[in-house]
């Protein structure tokens, strides 16, 4: 299974961040080192980011997106307004939690 972490930012966000980016690192690193996280970072360029996307995996991986968030520095420390984490159904690619291949 896989569960995707959205988080929309703060309009000051690349002012703000570095305050608690050493700290929001460190723990999105701890979990893709026990093999929750799979992928994450800020979607968009220019003046942005204003989100991102985080990708977990595991049979718990929503809730582990849900507590990930819960005590993310980046939540905590008001740079995110809202969040949202979903189930996601993968279905292609070598990582595919249910792989389905045309007849």
């Amino acid at each position: 299974m896989h569960a995707v972490l959205e988080y929309t930012y703060v309009d000051d966000y690349l002012e703000r961040r570095d305050a608690f980016r050493q700290q929001h690192l460190r723990a999105a690193w701890a979990a893709a080192e026990r093999g929750e996280l799979l992928l994450g970072g800020a979607v968009g360029e220019g003046t942005g980011p204003f989100t991102a996307l985080i990708v977990f995996v595991g049979d718990d991986a929503l809730e582990r997106a849900r507590a990930f968030a819960a005590t993310d520095p980046y939540v905590t420390g008001g740079l995110v307004t809202s969040w949202t984490a979903r189930p996601w159904t993968t279905v292609v690619g070598d990582l595919a939690a249910g792989p389905v291949r045309p007849d």
